[in-house]
């Protein structure tokens, strides 16, 4: 992967990535270990991950196959932490889910996108909503911002680590995924930033390198095909061509927008390890819980 960054940046950096609890490392695992079913690789231990028609987004943040390898030579758990787009459920697709015995979903959307779009729930399982932008609903790119999009999204992606509602959110969020038993399912409205950051901070701290943390985040881009090009078909459509350049990137997972997640906490703390434990709150155990929960 590169990292576009000049040679002096690049030192710095690896020297982070070292140091990080989740010990990013470069790898040079090839691309192909994730395939459009959410991993590749390794014999399968758990059955494949359903693909839901009405819920495009959604898989194991575990990976597929065996699971996603880490750099100390593990593997990811699969079938305990699941990540989603909105819950529009189909009947079909509940049933599907349904198989999952998800014990518990966490809702990371606003109130204003809850109110439009109130989440299909798999039976059994208890609703938890934390807002992590602490809005009253999603905001919208004003149409005059310097850089467009990319610079939105960006600044968005940096904020979750700066912010004081992101903070508190998500410290929120892994303690309670650490503390409660049962397969757990996190999302957003689209399932690619909020809940996206979520599964990057959890595949790091199990020590997965970053080159397939990134591939991961990328996957939204395979899952949500459709949901983009409809999304993006739409905009051309009431704003024509300079629209469609300015907001296309709004709907897609770009390498930059979680880099910039990734250098903000390399700015803001150094390491990883500051960030989960000054930034969200996370006491050490709270961290090793989380680590044995994600790893085989």
């Amino acid at each position: 992967m590169s990292e576009n960054v000049p040679d002096g940046e690049s030192a710095g950096r690896r020297t982070f990535l070292k140091g990080a609890a989740c010990a990013w490392l470069l790898s040079g695992v090839s691309g192909a270990l994730l395939s459009a079913c959410g991993g590749g690789g390794g014999s399968a231990q758990e059955p494949d991950t359903p693909r839901l028609a009405s819920v495009s987004n959604f898989r194991d943040i575990g990976g597929a196959g065996g699971g996603y390898p880490t750099v100390d030579g593990r593997q990811v758990r699969r079938g305990a932490f699941y990540r989603a787009n909105a819950l529009t459920l189909s009947a079909a697709d509940k049933a599907v889910i349904d198989t999952l015995k998800i014990a518990t979903v966490y809702d990371l959307r606003t109130p204003g996108e809850t109110a439009r779009s109130a989440d299909v729930l798999p039976s059994g399982a208890s609703y938890v909503n934390i807002n992590v932008l602490g809005l009253s609903d999603q905001p919208i790119p004003p149409p005059d911002l310097p850089g467009g999009a990319v610079a939105w999204m960006e600044a968005g992606e940096r904020a979750y680590v700066t912010g004081n509602a992101q903070r508190a959110g998500y410290g929120a969020l892994l303690t309670q995924l650490a503390s409660t038993e049962g397969a757990q399912l996190i999302h957003s409205q689209a399932g690619k930033d909020r809940a996206g950051w979520v599964a990057a901070v959890l595949l790091s701290i199990a020590n997965v390198p970053l080159d397939i943390i990134m591939q991961d985040y990328l996957l939204t881009n395979t899952y949500s095909a459709d949901s983009i090009k409809i999304q993006v078909a739409a905009v051309q459509t009431q704003g024509g061509a300079a629209a469609t350049t300015l907001d296309a990137p709004l709907f897609s997972a770009q390498e930059s927008f979680l880099q910039a997640g990734f250098d903000q906490v390399q700015a803001s703390y150094g390491t990883m390890t500051s960030y989960l434990t000054l930034g969200l709150g996370l006491s050490e155990s709270t961290i090793e819980t989380l680590r044995e929960r994600l790893i085989v």
